[in-house]
């Protein structure tokens, strides 16, 4: 089966400019001007759109096992379709906790049976994400694991946690942390800050994550681990982050699209569609992070992807579980905050979103190049809508982002040169 993706503009960190892309049997065949509609079996128009490569996101709850009333691999992965992602890693605390061959095979059959996308499950550091003893690592990796992570949490024993980045290090495996001391969370529900004070909850300081980001960069820089933090929320994590990569560490970063549009100003009420882990922190903070993505030294955006059910989410701050949902709003998000506004390039912008997120996993995906499998994602950065939860493909609907006008439509998007999401259908 041949796929012509004909009159677009391809832009990834090879390419920059109009072509057209011949797809054969999964593979990238050709990317160049005036390939002939005669060599192809299937013909895409992409006139005046942007042809990209598939978007890839390190950070994922899809919930399976344990947890199917949030979401599921099959409507996870829809979701990821839909928002032009072709790769996405999943993060292990489900139930039962992927902390061993056993459950890592369980999920493997799970996703070859129910995605759309390609699903890369992340394996626990400890068992049960207990941060006691240590996950078998060696033998989820010797599966075919590329991360391991406690996420949800960070290991508390410094011990435990340079054991296992050891691990991880001889095994080629990147460490992406959840960096929170819970003995500082105290009951935090939001940003530790006036607002928080004028609504009457409990504050979650940037000390929080600071205090654990530093001990986990000084580990990976002992052991030489690949250490990648997740979902970066404070103006100190920006500034390690920057100082670890003048230092030639192998450390980066991630920030979300909440953290980088919203503050904790943001929330008028006890909305928990507005709570999240890391919390919305204060404008300083939303700065710093911008300046990170702009100069380089935070290269990856990730969605943190957290589905939860109505009902848990009608719930008060106080109570409701954290975590937003992000897939299906991430692109028109970056895209109208930092491209259109013109803090960095479109081009920037793909390799926060798939050059970048290859590299930093290990996986050989992230551009479009001859021989290269054909994860591509079309888009129409001129296309203005309002974000709808309602349309969602993720169980989830649990946004801050409803009703929110944006740029930047994901139109079709393509899994090893299948159409698996085209003109608003899952295909």
């Amino acid at each position: 089966m041949k796929l012509l993706i004909k009159n677009g503009y391809v832009i990834d960190c090879e390419n920059d400019g109009k072509a057209d892309v011949l797809i054969e049997d999964g593979i990238v065949k050709e990317v160049r001007p005036d390939i002939e509609e005669s060599m192809a079996d299937g013909f895409i128009d992409a006139t005046g759109k942007y042809v990209m490569p598939g978007f890839i996101d390190l950070h994922v709850h899809f919930r399976e096992p344990g947890y199917t009333h949030k979401e599921t691999v099959k409507t996870g992965s829809r979701a990821a379709a839909k928002g032009g992602y072709t790769s996405v890693f999943c993060m292990p605390n489900t139930k039962p906790v992927i902390d061993s061959a056993r459950d890592y095979k369980n999920l493997i059959d799970i996703i070859e049976r129910d995605s759309v996308v390609n699903v890369y499950p992340v394996g626990a550091v400890t068992k049960g994400q207990q941060g006691k003893e240590l996950a078998d690592i060696e033998e989820m990796a010797s599966l075919g694991m590329k991360a391991i992570s406690e996420d949800g949490k960070s290991v508390m024993d410094s011990s435990v946690y340079r054991r296992a980045m050891e691990i991880a290090g001889k095994a080629g495996l990147t460490v992406f942390a959840h960096c929170e001391d819970i003995n500082l969370v105290q009951g935090g529900v939001m940003n530790m800050g006036d607002r928080a004070d004028e609504l009457g909850f409990k504050g979650i300081s940037n000390a929080v994550e600071d205090i654990i980001a530093a001990r986990d960069i000084l580990l990976a820089k002992e052991t030489g681990a690949r250490l990648h933090l997740c979902h970066c929320s404070t103006r100190d994590s920006a500034y390690m982050l920057r100082c670890a990569k003048e230092e030639n560490l192998d450390v980066s970063g991630e920030v979300c699209p909440h953290h980088f549009t919203l503050t904790d100003d943001d929330i008028k009420s006890d909305d928990a569609n507005y709570k999240m882990n890391p919390p919305l922190r204060n404008r300083k903070d939303v700065e710093a992070l911008k300046e990170g993505i702009q100069k380089g030294y935070i290269e990856v955006i990730s969605t943190d992807h957290a589905p939860h059910s109505a009902e848990e989410k009608a719930q008060s701050i106080e109570k409701a579980p954290f975590g937003i949902v992000g897939l299906e709003t991430a692109f028109a998000l970056s895209y109208t905050e930092l491209v259109k506004s013109g803090l960095i390039s479109l081009k920037r912008l793909v390799e926060c979103m798939s050059s970048n997120p290859a590299r930093i996993s290990g996986i050989d995906r992230g551009v479009i190049k001859e021989g290269k499998a054909a994860d591509i994602t079309i888009t129409d950065i001129d296309e203005e809508y309002v974000i709808d939860s309602s349309t969602f493909e993720s169980m989830g609907k649990n946004t801050p982002f409803n009703g929110l006008s944006v740029y930047g439509k994901v139109i079709t998007t393509i899994v090893g040169g299948k159409v698996v999401y085209s003109e608003g259908k899952i295909l």
